[in-house]
């Protein structure tokens, strides 16, 4: 892993305090979840758009999403949002990664 790669991560991977804070005062953040129908049946955090990344359509439902938008993206763990967040970036997005994923989220 290069020096730029593991810098850029470290911008893109957000404490769960961080992750909270960034998005509660940044007026176009879009919270999404990337997590599987069962696990989005077990909750959510707050009013989050639903994508689920193993599903065969992520990459074009991902890509139908506003390029004005401040995306805060968060699975189970941290793993699969990162994946998501590094495809969006690629993409053009501006995407943030719940590090830790919602089993980090104490709010």
């Amino acid at each position: 892993m290069s020096i730029f790669s593991s810098a850029k991560k470290s911008l893109t991977d957000l404490s769960a305090e961080d992750f909270k804070s960034n998005m509660d005062k940044d007026p176009k953040a879009v919270l999404l979840d990337v997590r599987t129908a069962g696990e989005v049946a077990e909750g959510t955090i707050g009013d989050a758009a639903i994508i689920d990344f193993f599903s065969p359509n992520f990459k074009e439902e991902a890509k139908k999403l506003s390029k004005d938008k401040n995306y805060y993206v968060y699975c189970r763990s941290g793993k699969r949002s990162g994946q998501a967040v590094r495809f969006m970036e690629g993409e053009g997005f501006t995407a943030f990664n719940l590090k830790g994923g919602v089993m980090s989220w104490p709010f």
